[in-house]
């Protein structure tokens, strides 16, 4: 996969990019990240990105010039052919379309990926309307640019590039996995993932940490009684913690059977 990072702030990217998986991918080839600097795009002695708003209003716009120039200069395939080349121009901003696990499954499958991060007061729509094909945002609050929204996605995509985690299928055993393999015909197996849900808690050695223990269960070998435990905390969870997600979740006859057991 190649990812593109368009920002006024480049150098924010040396720690982002240079730990953990993402560092692991770029070494191994999976994944090309490269940072444009907006600003080489800007074409005044002073470098100009932004301008103020036409209307009035507080703070400053990034102007579509340097963005347009920068992602044309990219050489990426017109919004009509991005599906067909498998690409996608990602526009970061707060009043996006909210980034979840599904979307970052949709991003992992594209060949390129390119994300602008806004700043200031916002980008001139136009980016939004004409060049950019996906608006995100990475959660209902407002950060002070797309730089952090960016580092988000780019770690969680990455991940999911096929070779890029040990052990690939743990990226399928993890909270809001849509994917599911049957458990005897009987749903999602919560040894394998969330179903959409939470995922259930974890615990390792030592089984007794300062008088607290680890569900004995877990240590049974019962590999039945593992399964129903699991998913049992892990719609407990998700109901305390994200009750929104058990609503709109496909549960089977056993979760419900589960979820009255609590």
């Amino acid at each position: 996969m190649k990812i593109d990072i368009v920002t006024i702030f480049p150098e924010f990217f040396c720690g982002p990019l240079d730990h953990g998986i993402t560092r692991r991918a770029r070494e191994a080839g999976l994944a090309t990240i490269e940072v444009h600097d907006l600003r080489a795009f800007a074409r005044d002695r002073h470098k100009t990105v932004d301008d103020r708003p036409f209307g009035g209003g507080e703070g400053m716009v990034l102007k579509p010039e340097p963005i347009f120039e920068c992602i044309e200069g990219l050489k990426v395939a017109s919004r009509e052919g991005r599906n067909e080349s498998r690409e996608s121009v990602v526009l970061l901003s707060a009043q996006g379309k909210r980034f979840d696990q599904s979307v970052a499954n949709e991003l992992a499958a594209l060949e390129r990926i390119v994300l602008i991060c806004g700043r200031y007061e916002g980008i001139d729509e136009r980016v939004g309307q004409y060049l950019a094909d996906r608006e995100l945002s990475i959660g209902d609050y407002v950060l002070s640019g797309g730089e952090l929204g960016a580092a988000v996605i780019v770690d969680c995509v990455t991940r999911l590039i096929p070779g890029a985690v040990g052990n690939q299928a743990s990226t399928q055993q993890e909270s809001f996995t849509t994917s599911s393999r049957a458990h005897n015909g009987e749903g999602p197996s919560s040894t394998c993932t969330s179903g959409g849900l939470l995922d259930y808690p974890h615990y390792t050695r030592p089984a007794d940490f300062r008088g607290m223990e680890v569900p004995e269960v877990l240590a049974s070998g019962n590999h039945e009684e593992i399964r129903r435990w699991r998913r049992r905390s892990a719609l407990e969870k998700t109901l305390r913690n994200r009750p929104d997600l058990l609503e709109r979740a496909e549960l089977s006859d056993e979760d419900r059977e589960l979820l009255g057991e609590r």
